[in-house]
């Protein structure tokens, strides 16, 4: 840091840590012991501003890296925008193969980011699912999301309400980020937990 940026309370932008993705593993092993939300298999990279051509190489250059071979029966990586004009790609695994979806999303986010477009990147998020467990913190078939902010390096949850409005259940998020505070970097600020309403995998009927 400089001397103008001691004087006039400036830092550097710190790089974002994606190593930080490998945590979530044990976090889910946290996470269904103290609330039965377990994986679905679902995840999401969410960024802004690529079009045209860009676009069109980066959806070749992430089937690619991802192996997607629909042939061979592979799941494919979608892409999608939503109200905001911001781009979702949503990858799926087997619901026990939390690991390489935690793969594929660093690999997304390192892709992203070596192509020059870390500054378009936001979050990306995993979604877990309430088994309606005995002492589990909701009913069976609610949806919970561990988002992490890609120019933050932390995490934090985000809970929708299953009842069809834009509401979110902030108890619940509470209680998941005192249980996850020991395995994940928790975003310490509340007003940076941004909602993410319909990103790909939350409130969807089927498992991966």
């Amino acid at each position: 840091m400089g001397l103008l940026d001691t004087i006039f309370g400036r830092s550097k932008p710190v790089r974002p840590d994606l190593d930080r993705l490998f945590a979530l593993p044990a976090a889910a092993l946290t996470l269904e012991a103290g609330t039965g939300y377990i994986p679905t298999g679902a995840g999401s990279v969410c960024f802004a501003g690529v079009e045209g051509g860009a676009f069109t190489r980066l959806k070749e250059d992430v089937r690619e890296l991802l192996d997607v071979d629909e042939r061979l029966g592979a799941t494919p990586v979608a892409f999608s925008q939503d109200a905001y004009g911001y781009t979702w790609l949503a990858a799926r695994r087997p619901a026990d193969d939390l690991i390489t979806l935690v793969n594929d999303l660093h690999g997304v986010n390192s892709l992203l980011e070596e192509a020059g477009f870390g500054p378009q990147l936001l979050c990306s998020l995993t979604v877990f699912r309430a088994e309606g467990t005995e002492g589990g913190a909701a009913p069976r078939g609610h949806d919970l999301a561990l988002v992490y902010l890609y120019k933050r390096g932390t995490f934090y949850p985000f809970a929708p309400r299953s009842d069809g409005t834009e509401s979110r259940d902030n108890t619940l998020e509470l209680q998941v980020r005192g249980l996850l505070a020991g395995d994940l970097a928790m975003e310490p600020d509340l007003e940076r937990w941004f909602p993410v309403w319909g990103a790909p995998g939350l409130g969807e009927a089927d498992r991966y």
